[in-house]
């Protein structure tokens, strides 16, 4: 399977990419040429993992028939100080909440998309080490 991404320059540093029909605009900030009209580059990697690994968890708790009523997850990524700027260090919070939630079955969906199904985490491997806990949140 291929993805096919285009990207156009619009002005200053403001690019448009078009993703499956769906626009996503990236921007700089003020201090390097751009007006903030949208997230820089990098962060959108981060939003990335955050989708594939979420839509995964998803999916393999569904199959699992494991409720859940709110699930969150929040990415804090650490760059290098030198160029080329790239994530080293990345950690994922999995914040889960609901009554009755399986823990087992929160903590098998979790790694088996951490190890096993999310492309997104199994590319950042190579250059960043990536960490993940399960925040519970009752209701």
């Amino acid at each position: 399977m291929k993805h096919q991404i285009t990207c156009d320059f619009k002005e200053g540093m403001f690019f448009e990419a078009n993703v499956d029909g769906h626009k996503v605009g990236m921007d700089a900030s003020s201090d390097f040429g751009g007006k903030d009209r949208g997230p820089r580059p990098k962060p959108l990697v981060l939003a990335a993992l955050s989708g594939c690994s979420g839509m995964d968890v998803v999916s393999i708790l569904n199959k699992m028939r494991a409720p859940f009523a709110g699930f969150k997850i929040y990415i804090e990524g650490s760059l290098t100080d030198d160029h080329p700027k790239y994530y080293k260090d990345i950690h994922v919070v999995y914040e889960f909440s609901g009554a009755n939630l399986s823990k087992g079955e929160i903590e098998k969906a979790v790694k088996l998309s951490q190890e096993k199904y999310c492309g997104v985490v199994a590319g950042l491997k190579p250059s960043a080490k990536i960490t993940y806990e399960i925040k519970y949140l009752d209701m």
